[in-house]
């Protein structure tokens, strides 16, 4: 298990994309955005969807590629449930009561600790659609996340979570979990959900959320270092 080294809290705002289009090119900016955020753009269009794809993706246009595993999050106020993806198997990990940079750090480590890429984070949208007051904090959580994340050559993707916590009540019913049972890990079959809805796509509903820093976004291009174990000397 490696070490899990401690960062400080992010100053580089977030930069969401949103949503991955279908085809191998990001949705351009809104024209009322600053200055700042136009150059931005200008700068980030040229990023394709075969730069920067998210595992499900990857894994659905080649069959030959190995690796990617997946960390589903489903965000709440005072709980986060994880799940985990290796392969085509998804799994509930953990439920955290943790908030601030005490939870970002946490889940670092575990996505450290599972040799995990990338974070699919559920955020919340109404039934048609549209955010809630809720999206906000998420997209605020998510936006920190993901600069330390890139610190890595982590990616971080927001999935649409409408109706995750009903559809995991219902898997855990069907599962003969006791009562007792499915409170304690609601929020982690959530992250299941997530993670289910996400590769049932291929992850081309998901918005990548991307760190201003152009040295960040070159270390997301560049990915997280090989894994000398997992690949053979041919690879």
């Amino acid at each position: 298990m490696c070490t899990q080294q401690l960062l400080p809290l992010p100053t580089h705002k977030p930069f969401f994309l949103s949503p991955i289009p279908k085809t191998s090119s990001f949705h351009k900016l809104n024209s009322t955005q600053n200055d700042e955020n136009s150059y931005i753009h200008k700068r980030m269009k040229t990023i394709s969807l075969e730069e920067l794809p998210p595992n499900a993706l990857r894994r659905k246009t080649d069959p030959n590629w190995r690796g990617g595993f997946s960390l589903g999050l489903d965000l709440g106020l005072a709980r986060t449930g994880l799940a985990l993806s290796k392969g085509f198997t998804i799994r509930p990990l953990t439920v955290l009561e943790l908030r601030g940079q005490k939870l970002e750090v946490k889940i670092l480590s575990i996505a450290e600790h599972e040799e995990a890429d990338e974070f699919i984070i559920g955020i919340p949208k109404s039934s048609d659609g549209k955010e809630t007051p809720q999206s906000n904090k998420v997209r605020s959580v998510a936006g920190r996340l993901a600069v330390q994340a890139a610190e890595r050559g982590w990616r971080v993707y927001l999935q649409d979570e409408h109706g995750t916590t009903t559809e995991a009540l219902d898997r855990m019913i069907r599962l003969g979990l006791s009562k007792s049972s499915r409170q304690g890990k609601i929020d982690a079959y959530a992250a299941v959900m997530v993670l289910e809805r996400y590769f049932s796509t291929s992850g081309r509903d998901t918005e990548l959320v991307l760190p201003k820093s152009s040295e960040l976004q070159g270390k997301l291009r560049r990915g997280p270092p090989k894994d000398l174990d997992f690949y053979s000397d041919e690879d």
